[in-house]
């Protein structure tokens, strides 16, 4: 069994965690508040401690104010770390707005955000066994549209031609675990239905019996930046390349079986 270092147990870090720790791995991970059995971020001699000893090394922490704090203060180390095999999570925003198009790992980055631009090359860039793994929108039990429906937080809004991706945080821990024995590069981890977030609405409305929410314009909605973000950009996210590369197949190959799960 390995021992994984896990920089950020967010969402999908976390999940991952559990999934390798019931297959008999060694995880530990930061957090900045040194929360459970997790080692605090800062402290220096535990995370390099945890490198040296760490057969596998993930990364799921964003940049923040422009700058990848991982990188920043740990790069040197990771870049010489004794693991077989280092992972990044990074996002399928840096391909930017394709106008609905399909985009694969060979589009062009031209994401909104620099900082999210920059932290992905430079992982690419540390050391020749990394895996970028680009996600788009993750749900989840306990993180998805039905929770939102739930809180009377779900939004229909008329943008008709509007297309996302995304995918199951169970899938992402499949594709990580999946690449572990592939090849290293970037993968799109995404599910194999893109399409509009009313659908997602609708169909979970269908499941819970709730009442669909009015279709509103951007304005009417009243979203926060960071939600109005999320409709700034359109675009279908192929996952060809970890199917052929990594032998992954996606568990929930749409909302609907993920959804499922989810209930």
């Amino acid at each position: 069994m390995g021992q994984m270092l896990i920089f950020g147990l967010g969402y999908a870090a976390s999940h991952l965690a559990d999934r390798l720790r019931a297959r008999g791995w060694d995880v530990v991970g930061t957090t900045q508040d040194r929360r459970g059995d997790s080692i605090a971020f800062a402290d220096e001699g535990a995370v390099l401690a945890g490198l040296r000893s760490a057969t596998h090394i993930l990364s799921s922490v964003p940049p923040v104010a422009g700058i990848d704090p991982v990188l920043a203060r740990y790069g040197d180390a990771i870049a010489i770390a004794p693991a077989t095999w280092v992972g990044y999570f990074s996002s399928t925003g840096v391909y930017g707005d394709a106008g609905g198009a399909w985009v694969d790992e060979s589009a062009p980055i031209k994401g909104r955000r620099a900082d999210r631009n920059a932290a992905d090359a430079a992982w690419q860039a540390l050391r020749g066994d990394v895996s970028v793994l680009r996600l788009p929108g993750i749900y989840g039990a306990g993180r998805s549209i039905l929770d939102r429906i739930g809180e009377g937080r779900a939004h229909r809004i008329d943008l008709p031609d509007q297309v996302f991706s995304r995918v199951h945080v169970d899938d992402i821990a499949g594709g990580v675990i999946a690449s572990f024995r592939g090849q290293a590069g970037v993968y799109n981890l995404a599910d194999d239905e893109p399409c509009h977030q009313n659908r997602l609405v609708e169909w979970g409305c269908a499941m819970l019996g709730a009442p669909l929410p009015p279709l509103q314009t951007l304005e009417e909605a009243d979203l926060s930046p960071a939600a109005r973000a999320f409709y700034a950009e359109n675009r279908r996210v192929a996952n060809g390349k970890a199917k052929r590369l990594l032998g992954w197949t996606p568990r929930y190959p749409s909302f609907r079986e993920g959804l499922l799960s989810c209930s």
